[in-house]
C-alpha cells in the first residue's frame, strides 16, 4: 500500500470517486455488450441505453443537445479531433489559418506547431502578466477567412480564466468557428454553450474524479468537421471504435457529483495557500490572475530555490504538488506558460502548483504551507541561488 500522501496535483489527474466507480460496475460485469441498436440483444441495448443517458448528462450540463456530444479517449483527442477535423472539412472554402494562444495545454500547443511545419498559417496570441488574451493582437489577426481559433478556457497550470464571451463574440462577428479547451474549467466554472457562441469544446473525466481514458467534444450542430480516425462507425460516424461504456458511465456520474459547493469549498483552500504563502513566506510571486482564476487552482513562485528541490522535500514530508521546473518536464524545458507570462527561467523553475480536489481539506492547505516554510527556508540557507548568497 501507497503511504498517506496529502495529494495537491489534481490538476494531473483526481482520485476516483467511489460513486464513480459503483456506476461503472455494472457496465463491467452485467451490461458489457458493445452498444446496439433497438433491434439488437437485451444485453446490447442495456449497455446502448447506459451510453446516451451518459451523453445526455453531460450534454446537459453544458447546455448542449446529446447528440452534439462525442465520446473520446480524453482531451487529447477531443483537441485533436476538433483542430484537425475542422481544418480538413474547410480546406478549400476558407484560408488555412489557425489561431491559438500561446499558454495552451500541448493538446492544442504541439497539434498547431505541427499544422505549421506542414504548411498551414499558424498564429500564437500573446497573453498579458497574469495570462489574460492579447485582444487586440486577436483582433488584429483574424480575419473572416480564419478556419478555426483555439483558445482554453482556463489555463492548465496557473489557472487563469480567459474572457470566452469577449473572445467568442469577434469570432461570431468574423464567422469563424471557435474552439475552447475545457478540460480544467468544465463544472469548475460556467460554460453554457446554449448562451455563447462557442462552436467545439473539450471535456475530460479525469480532472473531476472521474475515469482516465475517457473524454467528450461538445460539436455544435452543422460544424463542418471531419471524422479524422478512420475505423467503423459508432458515435453517429464521427469517431471510429467501440465505445468506452463503463468510462462513459463514470464520467458523466462524475459531472453530477461536482456541486456549486463543493467549488466554493475549493476556492477556499485555494485562497488560503495563497494568503498565507504570500504573507508567511518572502519573495513569492503569484503567477496567474489574482481575481479571475479556476477554483481549485493556485500557482506560486517561491525565488531563489528550486521548484523540484522544493517538490522532493515535500514529498518526503508527504505532500504531492508539481513544478514547472525544467528537471520535472519530459520535454526538459522550463514551464512555457510562466515564460509565455513574462517570466525568465528562475521564475519557472521555483514555481509549484497546488490544484485541490474533492478529497482535500481546509487542514490540508494550512498543513502544505507549515511545510512550505521550513523547506523553502531550509533551502534557501544553501542555496546558491540564494539573495544572500
Amino acid at each position: 500500500m501507497f503511504n498517506e500522501t496529502i495529494y495537491l496535483d489534481n490538476a494531473a489527474s483526481t482520485r476516483l470517486d467511489e460513486e464513480v466507480l459503483e456506476a461503472m460496475k455494472p457496465y463491467f460485469f452485467d451490461a458489457y455488450a458493445v452498444a446496439t441498436s433497438e433491434f439488437g440483444y437485451s444485453m446490447g441495448i442495456d449497455a446502448k441505453e447506459g451510453l446516451e443517458r451518459s451523453r445526455k448528462v453531460i450534454a446537459s450540463r453544458l447546455g448542449a443537445q446529446a447528440g452534439e456530444i462525442v465520446f473520446t479517449s480524453g482531451s487529447t483527442e477531443s483537441s485533436n479531433m476538433a483542430i484537425k477535423g475542422v481544418l480538413s472539412a474547410l480546406k478549400g472554402k476558407k484560408d488555412d489559418h489557425l489561431i491559438v494562444s500561446r499558454l495552451e495545454d500541448f493538446s492544442v500547443l504541439n497539434t498547431a506547431k505541427k499544422l505549421d511545419k506542414q504548411g498551414y498559417k499558424v498564429d500564437f496570441i500573446n497573453v498579458d502578466g497574469e495570462g489574460v488574451l492579447d485582444i487586440d493582437m486577436f483582433t488584429d489577426t483574424i480575419t473572416s477567412q480564419t478556419a478555426l481559433v483555439s483558445i482554453q478556457q482556463a489555463n492548465q497550470e496557473i489557472g487563469t480564466l480567459q474572457d470566452l464571451k469577449a473572445i467568442s463574440d469577434i469570432c461570431e462577428d468574423k464567422d469563424v468557428l471557435l474552439h475552447t479547451d475545457a478540460t480544467h474549467s468544465f463544472t469548475r466554472v460556467p460554460l453554457d454553450v446554449s448562451k455563447l457562441p462557442v462552436d467545439l469544446v473539450t471535456m475530460s473525466a479525469h480532472t473531476i474524479h472521474g475515469p482516465r481514458g475517457i473524454g467528450a467534444l461538445y460539436i455544435r450542430e452543422g460544424t463542418p468537421i471531419d471524422k479524422w480516425m478512420d475505423g467503423g462507425f459508432q458515435e453517429s460516424d464521427r469517431r471510429a471504435g467501440v465505445e468506452n461504456i463503463p468510462s462513459a458511465v463514470g464520467f458523466a456520474k462524475a459531472v453530477e457529483l461536482v456541486t456549486p459547493e463543493e467549488n466554493e469549498r475549493l476556492a477556499a483552500m485555494r485562497d488560503r495557500v495563497i494568503e498565507r504563502a504570500m504573507s508567511d513566506i518572502s519573495h513569492v510571486t503569484l503567477n496567474g490572475s489574482a481575481t479571475s482564476r479556476l477554483p481549485q487552482n493556485a500557482n506560486m513562485t517561491f525565488h531563489y530555490v528550486e521548484g523540484e528541490s522544493i517538490t522532493l522535500h515535500l514529498d518526503m514530508l508527504g505532500f504531492a504538488v508539481s513544478t514547472g521546473s525544467a528537471c520535472f518536464s519530459r520535454s526538459l524545458e522550463a514551464s512555457h506558460v510562466i515564460l509565455g507570462i513574462g517570466g525568465n527561467h528562475e521564475r519557472a523553475h521555483g514555481s509549484l502548483r497546488f490544484s485541490f480536489g474533492r478529497f482535500n481539506t481546509i487542514e490540508d492547505a494550512d498543513a502544505i504551507i507549515d511545510a512550505l516554510k521550513d523547506v523553502v527556508t531550509n533551502l534557501r540557507a544553501i542555496s546558491p541561488l540564494s539573495e544572500d548568497n
